[in-house]
């Protein structure tokens, strides 16, 4: 098979030739082309299999083989690109139409076929999505100085296509469909987030210019193979010229679809989940919206802020939690029994995923959180200690120096907050339980962090409480104020960036956990969290089970609901010193609750 001519024309590579039994202008899976020494071709084989988003492996041949076994009949890798470029000791010497005068050298050498991107462009043109660089006759890949995976350590590549807002969900579902062509987008959002500070000035090609209300959409990209040759410099290799790919007889294959979620704006970024993960986790928002103590919380829940928060959480590094509502202020401890259940199963579910956890506390219920922290570990409630701060305020830059190493904004110390059943600051700066008693006198200023939060790029914040009046409600005032009792007094004035309604606030925390497990599981958002790099098969079993052991569950919730009495902890509704919570008993009330919770993330 001899071609004639190999072009670009409407998002479609056409032959303009007969071969591979293909006749006329046909559409097929292209790959990019890698020819290296053969002593080179075991590292870098298991360095695509460690790294399916950028370099999806379609054929490694055998030494000296020109045909491409089960891709394409009769095909010669020596002739059946129109352009191919020569690489000697890392550097490209030039570029030849035929590989024929290396025939010889051809003979200790691999080739490696890799999925490549340009073979979905017309599906997503067929689905209505504008492709800019075909548009505007340009391509872009860029170097990730942030992610890299494998021996070889090399910055993997990435196309940028300018997607319009309203049509990345289609992006996503067409572009999942093939992941032999690099798949679903390895990020969406803020490109430095990628560490790539300026899209203007790509590594390889034109930088396409984006149209008012497009995103920068990141797809794998195989450049990355190109980098394999100049960072290893092999004395002499191959590759397709950018542009002239090889052509297969592949037919599209398909993998798990799903939608994808705006996180924030500033910085832009986006998640993406299977639409299993998502169906289970909107089942744990219904159950824990349930209103048993009939307080009419139905009318200030708001859809989907579990989901977001889990999404929040599961990109965060570093998260800090507060909790403490002194509702009982004639009582020592004045604190309530909902609230740091919630927080502790929270923090233990980060933990097993390997985040930073840091509980920040009122000073004046330092020792009882530190008793309560250490009761939970001993009892194995919690899988470690968690570190227990406090925080003051000192001076118009407290909060942000508390929030930011040095002060500095650039420099986030957290990625994340979460307040769960906290005292909320209302609009006249007072703090007022259900009751609308002020107690003021027992809180401190913990709400000016998610204030300076709300400036500083980077740190996402989630509330989650059942009244209307705790940290982080100030999302759905208006909703309080107008609906629920008291509500133009009591009201939380601060929101958050997500705020999760529940008819009892701990069940926000086990739900979060349990939705934190659900994300960890799932195969579509893992690949994009971790970019499309690592190993993408089953999780070792020792990792499986940390996840698993993060959960919450009865005999843990029971527990450390039992140390709370102890330590004079009182039900929330009642003042009872008893194994209840908000006034509803532990058995059946919260046992079945969590049981529920665990059944909707452990079915099939």
């Amino acid at each position: 098979a001899i071609p004639v001519g190999c072009f670009q024309q409407g998002n479609y590579l056409h032959r303009t030739f007969h071969t591979h039994n293909k006749v006329g202008q046909l559409r097929f899976q292209q790959a990019n082309v890698l020819l290296l020494p053969s002593a080179l071709a075991k590292d870098f084989e298991a360095f695509c299999r460690n790294n399916t988003a950028p370099l999806p492996l379609l054929y490694v041949s055998k030494t000296g083989e020109a045909s491409s076994g089960p891709l394409a009949q009769n095909a010669d890798i020596r002739t059946d690109i129109s352009q191919y470029c020569v690489y000697e000791h890392g550097r490209m010497l030039k570029t030849v139409s035929s590989l024929k005068e290396y025939s010889n050298c051809l003979k200790d050498m691999v080739c490696f076929y890799l999925g490549c991107s340009f073979g979905f462009e017309g599906k997503l043109k067929e689905a209505g999505v504008p492709v800019r660089n075909v548009e505007q006759q340009k391509t872009s890949a860029y170097l990730s100085v942030l992610f890299a995976s494998g021996n070889l350590s090399l910055p993997p590549g990435g196309h940028m296509r300018p997607v319009p807002t309203e049509m990345l969900d289609t992006a996503v579902e067409v572009t999942h469909l093939n992941p032999l062509a690099h798949g679903a987008p390895v990020h969406i959002g803020d490109p430095a987030l990628l560490g790539i500070q300026d899209l203007s000035r790509p590594e390889y090609g034109d930088a396409v210019d984006p149209q008012p209300g497009d995103v920068p959409v990141f797809w794998a990209c195989g450049v990355t193979s190109m980098e394999a040759v100049l960072s290893t410099k092999p004395a002499l290799a191959f590759s397709h010229s950018p542009g002239c790919m090889f052509l297969t007889d592949l037919p599209d294959s398909s993998s798990p679809v799903g939608p994808s979620f705006r996180l924030s704006q500033h910085p832009l970024l986006y998640s993406l989940a299977s639409k299993r993960a998502v169906h289970k986790i909107r089942e744990l928002e219904k159950i824990v919206a349930e209103d048993p103590g009939n307080r009419g919380i139905s009318a200030i829940v708001l859809q989907d802020e579990l989901l977001l928060s889990c999404l929040a959480l599961s990109h965060a590094s570093s998260v800090a939690i507060t909790t403490g509502f002194p509702t009982h202020y004639m009582h020592n401890p004045p604190d309530e029994t909902d609230g740091p259940p919630g927080a502790v199963a929270m923090a233990n579910m980060l933990l097993s995923l390997g985040k930073q956890v840091t509980m920040v506390s009122d000073r004046r219920g330092l020792q009882l959180n530190q008793d309560l922290i250490d009761e939970a570990v001993t009892s194995g409630v919690l899988s470690a200690p968690v570190p227990l701060v406090t925080f003051e305020d000192n001076g118009p830059d407290s909060a942000v120096r508390f929030l930011c190493h040095d002060g500095d904004i650039s420099k986030p110390r957290y990625d994340h907050l979460v307040a769960i059943e906290r005292s909320g600051r209302a609009a006249d700066g007072n703090y007022y339980n259900m009751r609308g008693i002020n107690i003021k006198h027992l809180v401190d200023p913990i709400d000016d962090l998610f204030v300076a939060a709300k400036e500083i790029p980077g740190i996402s914040t989630t509330g989650i409480g059942d009244g209307g009046n705790e940290l982080g409600m100030g999302k759905m005032k208006e909703r309080v104020k107008s609906l629920m009792p008291k509500g133009d007094l009591i009201a939380c004035d601060v929101p958050a960036d997500y705020a999760i309604t529940c008819g009892v606030s701990n069940w926000g925390g086990y739900a979060v956990a349990c939705g934190l497990f659900l994300l960890q599981n799932c195969p579509s958002h893992q690949r994009y969290l971790k970019k499309g790099l690592g190993l993408n098969g089953t999780a070792p079993p020792e990792e499986s089970q940390r996840w698993t052991s993060g959960l919450p569950s009865v005999d843990k919730e029971e527990s450390f609901l039992s140390t709370l009495v102890r330590f004079g902890v009182r039900s929330g509704k009642t003042g009872n010193l008893a194994m209840e919570v908000d006034g509803l008993t532990f058995h059946p009330t919260h046992s079945e609750l969590i049981a529920r919770l665990l059944k909707v993330t452990h079915s099939t």
